[in-house]
């Protein structure tokens, strides 16, 4: 795999009410540990990322509703099953760190992973000179 095969961003977008019912930060940590777990990103590659979004609307516009969302952009070069199956774990993870909000509250999670083109999406970084070996 190349180096620029390896990058994977992780942006959870989330209503600032969704922060009373999960742990955000948390779920940024589930979020990195299912996708080391996978065995498709390695460390040094994956970026897990939360933003609070203030405007919007959903369903009926009711106070009460809530969402998390998470979009995974990924450099190509993975095959489909990899992806499938580190969707899946992620995907779990979310769903086990939203678990209570999802049980008691009107809450909203969805994920949507994507390959971007490395040729539009220059990259550099130091990261990996500053990792043990084993997490390159």
């Amino acid at each position: 795999m190349e180096e620029g095969e390896r990058v994977a961003h992780f942006q959870i977008d989330y209503s600032p009410n969704a922060a009373e019912r999960v742990d955000i930060a948390a779920l940024c940590r589930a979020v990195r540990d299912a996708a080391i777990a996978s065995g498709v990103f390695p460390p040094a590659g994956i970026r897990v990322r939360a933003v609070a979004v203030d405007h919007f609307a959903m369903a009926n516009d009711d106070p009460a509703h809530a969402f998390v969302d998470l979009v995974v952009r990924l450099r190509g070069g993975r095959s489909l099953e990899a992806r499938k199956r580190a969707t899946a774990g992620i995907f779990a993870a979310m769903e086990a760190a939203c678990a209570t909000a999802l049980a008691e509250t009107s809450f909203m999670l969805s994920m949507e992973m994507r390959d971007f083109d490395p040729e539009l999406s220059p990259k550099t970084s130091s990261i990996r000179d500053h990792l043990p070996e084993e997490l390159k």
